[in-house]
């Protein structure tokens, strides 16, 4: 085994770990606005700017200047007679220091961490990984891509193929993603803005991926194929003072077409709610906030928490107006910073499957 994927599953590496994550914002009080403090002062990092063009494959790879980031997969998967399941990969980088470098060794001034969960109708199995940049316990290269943290991965040839792997105490998984299609800009040519104050992320996506693969339960290993979703984005400050928390919305519609769409909460009620509308083709059409319009029609009580799990959601231009319901309503993430993460259904004026990610629930 490559020794920087040596997982060390306890001791002093994951408490010097913990801690420094706790000071750069990934746990404790940033749990109300999301990961990694959103919301909090970005004094001396990078900031998003409109008018600059993706470049690939060097913006698959981490962009130290800036305090936050993460390579985030959804999966939309199918086993023997139809069956539903849902996974999720995800790694975050955060930030300890201002600086754009990552000293080596224990000076290492990038903290990352690791969210992986599977879902079936009955169940939700999620765990997490914590680690710290300077020794090889976790990061990306862009080419040919690879990220890592301990003995989770996503890798191969380009990030158009990759292999994602990931174990839990009580699961896992091993999948193959690949597409052919041009990754996806957000917003404006992916200058993505988050609030009328103008917070922005730079943000691109690639919700064309076919999968295969095995996932491993308490009974035993199921087959599966599917679609996969993945989100790229990086910031400094994309939350507003007064944003609490997001609903985001990733699906895939029968006709082939995807819609990305959340929502922003404010703490006076003013919400900011934007979306992409994706053609079967891959061209992307941005709409600003107020186009798409969403409302819960369902809450569940999970983990103490009144949790929207059943949507409407209506975007006139395309006369789209669905209901979205969540596959197992308990998908609650009780990470370090907890929020629920969880496949949903499709249906109404188009049928479809995705996923639906929701924070800052208190």
């Amino acid at each position: 085994m490559n020794v920087r994927h040596q997982w060390t599953p306890v001791g002093p590496v994951r408490a010097a770990t913990l801690a420094l994550m706790a000071i750069g914002g990934l746990a404790g009080p940033a749990a109300a606005q999301g990961f990694a403090g959103m919301g909090t002062d970005a004094e001396g990092y990078a900031l998003p700017q409109p008018g600059v063009a993706f470049s690939f494959p060097a913006d698959h790879g981490p962009h130290p200047a800036f305090r936050i980031e993460w390579w985030y997969i959804t999966a939309n998967l199918e086993g023997p007679e139809g069956r539903a399941y849902g996974v999720q990969w995800t790694l975050f980088r955060n930030a300890l220091a201002p600086g754009g470098t990552d000293a080596p060794g224990w000076a290492a001034t990038q903290g990352w961490m690791g969210h992986a969960a599977l879902t079936t109708p009955e169940r939700h199995f999620v765990t997490e990984r914590i680690a710290r940049g300077g020794i090889g316990q976790a990061g990306v290269e862009s080419d040919p891509f690879e990220a890592w943290i301990d003995d989770w991965g996503l890798s191969g040839p380009s990030l158009s193929d990759v292999r994602m792997t990931a174990t839990g105490p009580d699961f896992a998984y091993d999948l193959a993603l690949a597409t052919d299609r041009p990754f996806v800009p957000q917003g404006d040519n992916g200058y993505s803005v988050k609030s009328e104050a103008g917070q922005a992320s730079y943000y691109y996506s690639q919700p064309f991926y076919q999968v295969e693969g095995t996932l491993t339960l308490p009974d035993g290993k199921v087959q599966v194929t599917g679609d996969a979703w993945l989100d790229r984005e990086w910031s400094s400050q994309p939350l507003g003072d007064d944003q609490t928390g997001w609903d985001w919305f990733s699906l895939h519609l029968d006709g082939g077409e995807k819609l990305m769409g959340y929502r922003l909460r404010d703490a006076s009620g003013d919400d900011f709610f934007v979306s992409t509308w994706i053609a079967a083709d891959g061209t992307p059409t941005p709409y600003e906030d107020g186009h798409l319009r969403g409302t819960p029609l369902e809450r569940t009580e999970v983990a103490g928490r009144e949790i929207p799990t059943h949507w409407s959601l209506a975007l006139p231009e395309r006369d789209l107006d669905i209901e979205v319901r969540a596959i197992n309503s308990a998908a609650w993430m009780d990470t370090s910073v907890a929020y629920w993460e969880g496949p949903v259904t499709v249906t109404g004026s188009h049928d479809g499957i995705g996923y639906l990610e929701m924070t800052g629930y208190e």
